[in-house]
């Protein structure tokens, strides 16, 4: 009696299959048929894919339900189309047969199933029967041999765990305590999610704050314990409904090694397989992966793959990945065969035109020697017979699960048959776990282009960057990484940098790599691979052990194990990407693998994306390295050549520009000769800082020396300095400068004439400790026109400091205080008896002191002594 029903109609696309396995699995899971909803999906999947994909017709799914269990139906517009019923009636059956394996697996995995005809349609039809049970029970498992239960302590703790809405501790059991060391009291009230030692890998999967959302989770986690170990946990979340309507979560927790206990108990048999369980026991799925499925990819492939074998008792087994457009698979998973058979190595789908070439169909080789490359990843390894299914999902070709043995004959279509419903019924579970791998590559990858742009952008300096690249690549994509540089278009590379993740073996690699010829810069070949370092590694090896052999020991310290050290780590796959930027190749980067190792296309794509970022980061660089020479280059020219020596005087300057870079900046200096006996010394600051207020101090220095070799007297020198500044126009900038002239007097000191133009006051330090300004003030340059200037004449007597600074110096700040004249004048005041370097030295330690921070702004400090 039917008790229920669905129908729903699919138009034939390719994403009508999905559709219709995710209408069935809502329907049943509906029902509460959930015991049977794996096996309807499947069948289902592979019925309309006959319909919508092979049949081109749209396809109507109806399920039916009854006291007993489900029974689905599919009907299809095509009923001319032929099915292989005798075939999928008669044993062994062809698992070459593509079109009838729908049928194969309603035989083995339904009740009852059957076909029916009509003027306008063709039905197909299964039948899925509940499993039953004695009354009072839910599931049941088979009697197991003691040696075959789970293991689980002495006393086993079952940790209970209440969580209330906002994820904080309510209950918190004994077992608990001893499992944890946390007392009751010391948790309640906070989060579950603090004592998480790993919740999740970002990106990865469901963290503990997530499954804590869920009605249902089970899955495995750490806790940090009071001692602050790290204890793994089994755990089952139950959320539920409390007295109020709250919602609270229900936490079992175990250790991670008696999982059992808390794991939801496998299905039994499928009725389809039972008739054949006790022959074949491990065509079950759960006798394939086991239960529970290993949670990674990697692990399900390498679990998958040693059952196989395991389950055609073969010598050794592989299973492949198909890339994205099905062209090449790529081996992710074997067992039994040679290392030489690289993990991420790449095949093509097509080896050639028969029907046995190509991996989209079941193959059977009696004997790879008499096929030559049929198989290519077996070639050399001394297997013989191997049988190959492919792992479809979809229709799409998503994988290739294969099994061999080294004795000839050893398959035949029934092994396949075998392999075949094992490849099925773990194909979705397959493609599951790799479409979760690929999201949590993509988003590893695009946190990495992230953090690597940033460090990237973070430095302009040539020698950094290189290193940045060099160590973002090793080891997250690589083993060992080479950088080489092009200076100019046509130029060779040249190697820059080597970075190898053990670094013992940096110089063996970086001396390896200078031995071959480097690549070619050649754009139009891309991404490629290059063998010439693998090869040189391998003769040089080669000739070393050969050469030690006759010489019957080996020669100096350990030469020859560095040498296949060396060959060893560059043994495996090496790449090569271009470092393109504004249009032009500027470098190499090379990535390489140790012996028998491959990059995967998801890291070769990675890698493209990291180079392109750093190529433009390495331009920069070099852009900003030629324009800082340039830049300092012209800066140093404004500076004045070296300082002359005056007979009788000493003299010290410091000059410090403001701004990471600078050389020169606003405050300038000069000391020169005008004539025999005569000095020209000047200390000024131009408004402003940089490069526009260098401009005016270039203009001033230079000016300067020309007019007062002219003959001109210091007021003369400065008003038509002041004429030259307000030609500039808008370009002007209003200057102080303090100018003089000095003449060393035969009997000891010298005579010195000063204009001081709107600049802070010459201080002169006599050898009594007193301190007086040297100058009275006048207008400073670049304001007025019609200036009028006067000097002031006065000797340096022996003894006595003359210190003129910039305004940089008095105008020291911190927060309200400033340094100020009468500052600077108490710091010279205990200049007594120094000599004028040690004057200069003491006044910048007293503006550097003075505040917390960097001087904002230039200084400049002259002094001139003359000695007693």
């Amino acid at each position: 009696m039917i008790t229920a029903r669905a129908a729903a109609i699919f138009e034939p696309v390719g994403r009508s299959v999905g559709t219709a396995r995710s209408f069935v699995r809502d329907t049943l899971q509906g029902w509460g048929l959930a015991d049977l909803i794996d096996d309807a999906v499947v069948l289902t999947s592979e019925l309309v894919t006959n319909a919508v994909v092979h049949a081109g017709t749209s396809a109507e799914v109806h399920c039916l339900r009854d006291s007993k269990g489900v029974r689905i139906e599919v009907v299809d517009r095509h009923p001319e189309r032929d099915l292989p019923v005798k075939e999928a009636m008669r044993g062994p059956a062809d698992p070459d047969s593509e079109g009838g394996r729908g049928l194969m697996l309603c035989a083995a995995l339904s009740a009852r199933w059957g076909v029916e005809y009509t003027s306008s349609d063709k039905r197909v039809w299964f039948r899925l029967d509940q499993p039953t049970f004695p009354v009072g029970t839910r599931s049941a498992g088979p009697v197991l041999p003691v040696d075959a239960l789970p293991t689980a302590e002495h006393r086993v703790r079952v940790a209970v765990v209440q969580v209330n809405g906002d994820e904080t501790v309510t209950t918190w059991n004994q077992d608990a305590r001893e499992l944890f060391g946390h007392t009751e009291e010391q948790v309640t009230g906070k989060p579950l999610t603090d004592l998480a030692a790993w919740p999740q890998t970002p990106g990865t999967g469901t963290s503990i704050a997530e499954a804590l959302t869920l009605s249902r989770w089970e899955g495995s986690y750490g806790l940090r314990a009071a001692d602050g170990r790290t204890v793994p946990v089994y755990a089952s979340h139950l959320r539920v409904r409390d007295a109020e309507g709250e919602p609270t979560t229900v936490c079992l927790l175990v250790r991670e090694e008696e999982s059992a206990i808390l794991q939801s108990p496998a299905r039994g048999l499928l009725p389809g397989f039972a008739r054949d369980s006790a022959e074949h026991p491990g065509e079950a799925l759960e006798a394939l992966i086991g239960s529970p499925p290993p949670d990674d990819l990697d692990g399900l492939l390498q679990r998958t793959v040693e059952r196989a074998r395991d389950m055609l008792d073969g010598d050794a087994a592989f299973l492949l990945l198909a890339t994205d457009d099905e062209t090449e698979l790529e081996v992710r998973a074997s067992t039994g065969l040679p290392s030489t058979r690289q993990r991420f190595a790449r095949v093509p789908v097509e080896t050639g035109s028969g029907r046995y070439s190509s991996a989209r169909m079941p193959s059977v080789h009696d004997d790879l020697a008499t096929a030559p490359g049929a198989v290519p990843l077996l070639s050399g390894t001394g297997m013989h017979a191997v049988v190959t299914v492919p792992l479809k999902v979809e229709g799409r070709l998503t994988g290739s699960l294969g099994v061999a043995s080294e004795t000839p004959g050893r398959y035949r279509n029934e092994e396949a048959l075998r392999l075949q419903f094992a490849a099925d019924r773990i194909a979705l579970a397959v493609e599951s776990a790799r479409l979760t791998e690929l999201e949590r590559m993509r988003r590893g990858s695009l946190s990495f282009l992230v953090e690597a742009s940033e460090l990237l952008a973070g430095t302009l300096d040539r020698d950094q960057t290189l290193a940045l690249m060099a160590q973002m690549t090793v080891p997250t994509l690589a083993t060992w990484c080479a950088v080489y540089t092009i200076t100019e278009p046509g130029a060779e590379p040249v190697l820059s940098y080597v970075l190898h993740e053990d670094e013992d073996r940096i110089d063996g690699i970086k001396a390896l790599l200078q031995r071959v010829d480097p690549p070619s810069p050649d754009v139009s070949l891309g991404v490629r691979s290059w063998t010439a370092p693998a090869d040189a590694a391998h003769d040089t090896a080669l000739r070393s052990s050969l050469r030690s052999l006759a010489l019957g020991e080996y020669q100096g310290s350990g030469a020859p194990g560095t040498t296949l050290s060396t060959a060893s780590a560059v043994g495996g796959e090496t790449v090569i990407l271009p470092l393109i930027a504004r249009n032009r190749v500027i470098g190499l980067l090379t990535l390489g693998r140790p012996t028998d190792e491959r990059f995967r296309q998801e890291t070769l794509e990675l890698a493209e994306d990291l180079s392109r970022r750093a190529a433009l980061a390495l331009d920069n660089a070099r852009l900003y390295s030629e324009r800082t020479a340039i830049s300092q280059s012209l800066q140093r020219s404004l500076l004045p050549p070296e300082l002359p020596e005056i007979p009788g005087v000493d003299v010290e300057v410091i000059y410090r520009a403001a701004g990471e870079g600078n050389e020169v900046g606003g405050d300038f200096y000069d000391l020169f000769p005008i004539r025999e006996g005569a000095y020209g010394f000047a200390i000024g600051d131009v408004c402003g800082t940089g490069p526009l207020a260098a401009a005016v101090t270039g203009l001033a220095r230079h000016a300067l020396r020309l007019l007062a070799r002219e003959g001109l007297g210091g007021p003369a020198v400065l008003e038509r300095l002041n004429a030259a500044i307000l030609d500039e126009g808008a370009r002007a900038r209003f200057l102080t400068l303090l100018y003089g002239e000095l003449w060393p007097q035969p009997d000891g000191g010298a005579l010195l004439k000063m204009v001081c133009a709107g600049h802070p006051l010459p201080l002169r330090l006599k050898p009594d400790g007193s301190v007086a300004p040297a100058a009275e003030p006048q207008p400073l340059l670049g304001v007025i026109e019609d200036l009028e200037l006067h000097e002031e004449t006065f000797v340096l007597a022996p003894g006595d400091v003359l210190l003129c600074v910039t305004d940089g110096v008095t105008e020291r700040r911190e927060g309200s205080r400033m340094l100020g004249d009468d500052g600077l004048a108490e710091v010279l005041s205990t200049c007594t008896g120094l000599t004028a370097g040690a004057v200069a030295a003491r006044v910048l330690r007293a503006v550097e002191r003075f505040a917390s921070d960097s001087p904002s702004d230039d200084m400049a400090i002259l002094t001139l002594r003359v000695p007693e």
